[in-house]
């Protein structure tokens, strides 16, 4: 059987439960029809103009991304801006958009969770716990199996996420034991991994302040950046959620946009 856009959004709550998202998200239900079958998925990190019209070619019926479409209500929509150029063409080739956000990031299994095993840390535990759930909570914070020294975790995480180039804040020679994951923008985290015994924070958007911050405390930061912590879990998650759907019997087959780049260039010749 085919599900519904219905059928595929109460799936994701028992996945990633809204109630885990934090008060300023938005995921879930973006745009399209809720009674609309789903035969074909394809998966993005972000809900772009190009992911709409690669969701179309491929013929699909759902983009599901990891960030939000829509963030704020909104008062107009503009169809020749973002969100509203993602929106018109949604609209038009009956393609549904659906997100999980920060419940996915909270969740057990989620995002974090996927960082941190891909770093091999073990005795993995909430960075931030939600109340109602020991397992779920924002970021992730575990010990390494074996000492390790910086310049080799650097290079974990590098093959780990893809990456060629990372930022670090406070270099330096001790000993890694404790190593906290927050995907995307952590840089509010800094403090809790310090108080939470954290050699190392590991994740994007760090900022001038929080480099002054991280620096105060002693806590090394590893900046993979935004894109780059959150891509490579969220493919990887959508491996699972493939497994899920072809486990309950449903015939919806389910890709990955393969052409999404980091939209911030890291270096470049001049």
């Amino acid at each position: 059987m085919y599900p519904n856009l219905t059928d595929i959004l109460a799936l994701l709550e028992d996945i990633a439960p809204s109630y885990l998202a934090e008060s300023w998200d938005n995921p879930g239900f973006q745009a399209g029809n809720l009674s609309a079958r789903i035969d074909k998925i394809l998966m993005s990190l972000d809900p772009t103009l190009k992911a709409i019209q690669a969701a179309s070619l491929t013929k699909a019926q759902l983009l599901f991304s990891h960030h939000p479409l829509i963030f704020s209500p909104l008062s107009s929509l503009d169809t020749s801006t973002y969100p509203g150029n993602v929106i018109r063409e949604a609209l038009q080739n009956n393609i549904s958009v659906i997100a999980a956000h920060t419940n996915l990031d909270a969740a057990s299994g989620g995002i974090n969770d996927i960082l941190a095993k891909l770093f091999n840390l073990i005795d993995i535990k909430p960075l931030k716990s939600d109340n109602s759930d020991s397992n779920a909570g924002i970021g992730r914070i575990g010990n390494t199996e074996t000492p390790l020294r910086l310049t080799d975790l650097i290079r974990h995480v590098k093959e780990g996420l893809g990456r060629d180039t990372v930022r670090i804040v406070y270099p330096t020679d001790k000993t890694i034991r404790r190593v906290a994951v927050v995907g995307g923008s952590g840089g509010s985290f800094i403090y809790t991994a310090y108080k939470k015994g954290a050699d190392v924070i590991i994740t994007g958007d760090i900022g001038h302040h929080h480099a002054l911050e991280a620096r105060s405390y002693g806590i090394t930061v590893i900046d993979a950046g935004h894109f780059g912590t959150e891509k490579p879990a969220f493919m990887i998650f959508g491996q699972t959620f493939k497994k899920m759907i072809a486990n309950l019997g449903w015939k919806t087959t389910v890709e990955f946009f393969e052409d999404e780049d980091d939209p911030i260039t890291h270096s470049m010749e001049v």
